[in-house]
């Protein structure tokens, strides 16, 4: 039951050791991403992670993997990532750590969106209040 409910999502549910290799690899990740399970499973995090944001990823991995506490099990976080094409993204996830019975860190679980259409059209809206104000600003120094 519980590989049919992993499979079926149509998130991406990836899970890392300890040392940031996927160890399980969802459907999902394959339609976001689209890596095969057998390309991704055993490579990586990096295979997602843009370039310019790898350091600043792995620090927090690190720290999450020495400390057993992360802030993004309750929360969303979002992020740019990259699909094997080369294509940036954006993603939303959330995590799970994965300890074994004595509480030690094993890995951990992400489950990831792409929110990649709602980032853009949240920018371009932006973009266009940005516009609109300035031109207000410059019809009212007009007015005056």
């Amino acid at each position: 039951m519980y590989r049919s409910l992993i499979e079926g999502c149509p998130d991406a549910v990836i899970v890392s050791d300890r040392d940031g290799r996927i160890r399980l690899w969802n459907r999902g990740a394959v339609r976001i991403f689209e890596y095969e399970e057998d390309e991704a499973v055993g490579a990586s995090l990096d295979i997602i992670i843009p370039g310019a944001q790898r350091e600043r990823h792995w620090r927090g991995y690190r720290e999450v993997m020495a400390s057993g506490t992360t802030r993004y099990g309750e929360s969303l976080l979002r992020v740019p990532a990259v699909r094997r094409d080369g294509a940036r993204i954006s993603v939303e996830f959330s995590v799970a750590l994965l300890c074994d019975d004595s509480g030690s860190v094993l890995g951990i679980a992400a489950f990831l969106r792409d929110v990649t259409a709602a980032w853009n059209e949240t920018r371009e809206t932006r973009k266009r209040l940005r516009a609109l104000e300035g031109e207000l600003r410059g019809k009212g120094e007009r007015d005056e």
